[in-house]
This record gives C-alpha cells, structure tokens and sequence, in this order.
C-alpha cells in the first residue's frame, strides 16, 4: 500500500493542470485550480504533493509541434529525470500528460482503448475531436473523485485540419492553437506568444518548442530533464524529432556575446 500511495504521488504536473494551462490569447482560458492535496502514509508521515512540469503544442503550416520536459517531482525531490510525458493515443493521435502520473497515464490509455475500438467498430480513422470528447465524457463521470489530469489532446479533423484541445479532471475541454501547460507555463507561453509564426518550417517550430521550453527550465524549479518534441502530420501520423538534455543547453537568459565576468 506504502509503494501503491507513493506511486500515485508521484507527480508530473500541476494537479489537474489548471493552474498552469496557458492559450493563446484567442482562446478561452481554462477554470482555477482547486487547493493541492497531500498523501498521508500508513504511518502517519504527510506527504506533500508538491508538483510542476511544462508541456506545450502549437499548430502552424507544417503540422503541429508538442514538447515536454520529462521531469517528475515526488513532493520536494526529483522523482525521475527521464519520465516521458507524451503518450501515443493512436497513430495519428497524441496526448500530453500534467498532473498525477497514474491519474494521467490511466486516462490516457484508457482512452487509446476506447478510440482504438471505436476505429475497429467503424473502420475508420478517429479524429482528435472524437477523442477529446471521448476523454471529456470519462473524465465528467469522474469530477469531484480527486483526479489529477491535465491533458492535451491534439490530432486532426474530419478534413485534415489540425487540431489541440486541453482538458483536465474538470471536465473543461477548450479548443485552440497554441497551449501551455504545467507550473513552467507561463514562461513557455511568453516565448511562444512573441516568437511563433504560421508559416515556420518544421525545423524552425522544432527551434521554437525547444526554446520556450528551455526557458522554463531555467525559470521553474519543477521543470527540468530532457527536451522531447514531436510533430504531428495528416498523412505520416505522429513522430519524435528532438530530445535534447536541458541541462547541456546554454542558460537562454545569458546572450552568446555578452561579456563573461
């Protein structure tokens, strides 16, 4: 039971992410975070469920780019430096994970599940929006049992259009272009917002991501580890293009020609 509590404390994002979800600003923003909650032991020990993590997605000409950190805090200690924060939905379908490590892994399958019947069901291929509503749908069922989920799902639609949507335990599911999410947020966001540009080539995007990123690393405490990108097509489905160790890159706060001291 000790390992199993542990196991379920083992965080990778703010609890259910609201907090931490950040849009573009012609997205609606998503509700407030409750108040986060603790984990007493079998022998009475309190453990704080203190958390953090930064996730991003953006569409533009190419397709759409997902980055995370991989980072997973265990209260006030690094829990793992190399959790992957991506998981596959299908082929053409990817979701992100912030919040609870079982939470959010459980839900995400659950939905590859479900999504994967449906296409065997019907004989054809789910769009991202089947699978957000999908998701929403569980994740409503559930509100108020103390879930901790923040997700991005993000694929494409009926005619290949691309398309993000976040969700959390709350049931909100919020469509848009271009969402951070997670404690190191606001700082990925601020890069995305004043840098990003429709018609990028997929290196340049990959660029982007890895440096709003990169700055939350540096700003937040709860993000760290390994850079992973992905990018998202119509056609060829999902693939990882970057994983970078955030700690053997450059601090982004200090100009390459500026003067050591």
């Amino acid at each position: 039971r000790t390992i199993a509590l542990l196991l379920h404390a083992l965080l990778l994002g703010g609890a259910g992410a609201r907090s931490g979800a950040r849009s573009a600003p012609s997205s609606l923003g998503p509700p407030s975070a409750p108040s986060v909650p603790s984990v007493e032991l079998p022998d009475g020990t309190t453990l704080d469920m203190a958390h953090g993590t930064t996730t991003l997605s953006f569409v533009f000409d190419g397709g759409i780019i997902a980055a995370v950190d991989s980072r997973a805090s265990l209260g006030k200690l690094v829990g793992s430096r190399t959790t992957d924060k991506v998981l596959p939905v299908t082929g053409h379908i990817l979701g992100t994970m912030a919040g609870g490590a079982a939470d959010c892994q459980y839900w995400i399958r659950a939905l590859s599940a479900q999504v994967r019947l449906w296409e065997l069901t019907e004989g054809s291929r789910a769009t991202a929006s089947a699978a957000a509503n999908m998701l929403t749908s569980m994740l409503r069922q559930n509100r108020g049992a103390g879930l901790s989920v923040g997700t991005m799902i993000m694929g494409h639609g009926l005619e290949d259009e691309p398309c993000i949507f976040y969700l959390d335990d709350s049931g909100a599911c919020v469509k848009g272009n271009m969402f951070s999410v997670g404690s190191g947020s606001s700082y990925a966001i601020g890069v995305l917002d004043a840098e990003h540009r429709p018609d990028m080539s997929v290196e340049e995007a990959a660029d982007l991501a890895v440096r709003a990123i990169q700055r939350a690393t540096h700003r937040d405490a709860f993000s760290g580890g390994y850079i992973n990108v992905f990018h998202l097509t119509a056609e060829g489905g999902w693939r990882q293009i970057r994983r970078l160790d955030s700690a053997a890159l450059p601090n982004p706060s200090v100009k390459a020609d500026a003067p050591s001291t």
